[in-house]
């Protein structure tokens, strides 16, 4: 090796105690990698289920505006929710027919609404009424389909039914029950008669526009007649029905006729055991 170079490494070695000075080796620039793709789901995720909530809360909402945009269907809200029709008061014990024997007693008044039906089942619950109880009412009718189920449920539980209301003393007086009100009695397994106290018929009218309101009357006409039949009541119930729409009041003699009452008693006989 020359001399020259000789001294040239020496004097690198020596301005270097580690050795001669290498520079680093280059490194070229690497293009950034894309974020593991559970990375890009987690941000993505939220966004879709935000989305996916807000086109839910919407559907539903919109099948809630047009249900409650039907007249009945907000009715039906209305009864079951806010303003129940009907109004009831429960005593343990009234000695209907004067035989001694106190019967846990519901009494029921008002008028018959959109959700009188569970309206009714709820309170019968409540009242843990058994077979041989007794349902009182007070009504000027309402709802047709309505009371029809109310008479279905009264029957199912085996209760009788009479029409009259209880004052401060624990007396049944004489009350009235009409239009549908008389469907609801008619559900009764038995039917008392309270002296003094009425039951009014008429012919029943569709609640609601029917684009055939002929059809629509023989409709209604043969679900109540089947109603009655199954309840054990004569038909010219239904014949009375249909000679007026005014309110005509039953005969006491005429309602034991037709068997819509089947246990005539006197008022003075009604009284709290």
């Amino acid at each position: 090796m020359p001399a020259d170079d000789r001294q040239s490494q020496a004097g690198h070695f020596k301005a270097s105690p580690t050795g001669p000075s290498v520079a680093p080796p280059r490194i070229s620039p690497r293009p950034l990698s894309p974020p593991p793709r559970s990375v890009i789901g987690w941000r993505r995720g939220p966004i879709w289920s935000l989305v996916f909530f807000v086109l839910l809360v919407c559907g539903v909402g919109i099948r809630a505006y047009r249900d409650l945009s039907q007249p009945e269907a907000w009715a039906y809200w209305k009864e079951s929710y806010l303003a129940p029709s009907m109004t009831s008061s429960f005593i343990s014990k009234v000695d209907v027919d004067s035989s001694g024997h106190g019967r846990a007693t519901l009494a029921i008044r008002g008028m018959i609404g959109a959700a009188s039906a569970s309206w009714l089942r709820d309170r019968l619950e409540e009242s843990r009424l058994a077979a041989g109880d007794l349902v009182l009412l007070s009504s000027p009718g309402g709802n047709v389909e309505q009371a029809l189920i109310m008479g279905e449920i009264i029957r199912s539980h085996g209760l009788s039914t009479a029409v009259g209301t209880i004052d401060a003393s624990g007396r049944i007086t004489r009350s009235s029950c009409a239009s549908a009100c008389v469907l609801i009695y008619a559900g009764g397994m038995v039917r008392y008669g309270i002296e003094g106290s009425r039951l009014g018929v008429h012919r029943f009218v569709a609640s609601l526009p029917a684009r055939d309101p002929i059809a629509e009357a023989q409709r209604t006409t043969g679900t109540i007649l089947s109603y009655v039949t199954k309840m054990g009541i004569s038909s010219s119930v239904v014949e009375a029905m249909s000679q007026t729409r005014e309110i005509r009041w039953l005969d006491p003699a005429e309602a034991l006729a037709m068997h819509l009452v089947t246990e005539p008693i006197r008022a003075a006989e009604s009284a709290r055991h």
